[in-house]
């Protein structure tokens, strides 16, 4: 469809480097997303980066583009792919594509070409189980972390935030284990 308005929404968990050494830049997804809605004819409205894990619901970017879906100022939210989107739980990621759904807005997927729910054909199974892959993916990230961290302390290396060393004029009463109350 010519003329429809797009909103791009993009996601990267930090801005630091990723295991394979490479920032995790948001236009590695936006260059392309811009680049295919440009060559549909499309109106890119706005554009929408978070930078936080996709399995917070409380990304600043993704909610202020779900209240103005709910106003209803877009036709189509374009993603590089579903766990850019979201990486919440099965049901969380099919309640926010039921709203998309619910305020006649598409979203489609330039990585996923079966995710696409502007137009007709998509089912709702393959939805639910891309959803749950996400989600899975998630977890295991989380599960390689914790196994990590596990290594880390059978080694004895200390984890966690670093202890402040207290300002100069309270040393004397740290050095005499003298607490506050």
């Amino acid at each position: 469809m010519d003329n429809m308005k797009v909103a791009i929404y993009a996601r990267v968990s930090k801005e630091e480097e990723s295991s394979d050494g490479k920032l995790q830049d948001p236009d590695n997804q936006l260059i392309p997303l811009r680049t295919f809605a440009n060559s549909m004819g499309w109106t890119i409205s706005r554009e929408y980066v978070d930078r936080i894990s996709g399995g917070n619901s409380n990304r600043p970017a993704f909610q202020e583009m779900m209240s103005n879906v709910r106003q209803r100022h877009y036709d189509l939210i374009l993603i590089w792919a579903l766990d850019r989107f979201s990486r919440e739980s099965m049901t969380n990621t099919l309640s926010y594509i039921k709203q998309l759904k619910d305020y006649k807005t598409g979203i489609k997927s330039l990585q996923e070409t079966w995710l696409d729910t502007s137009s007709e054909g998509v089912g709702d199974l393959l939805l639910a189980i891309f959803a749950w892959v996400a989600n899975m993916e998630k977890k295991k990230i989380s599960e390689r972390t914790k196994a990590a961290l596990a290594k880390l302390k059978a080694r004895g290396v200390k984890l966690g935030r670093p202890r402040k060393t207290p300002p100069p004029y309270l040393r004397p009463l740290a050095r005499e284990n003298v607490t506050a109350v």
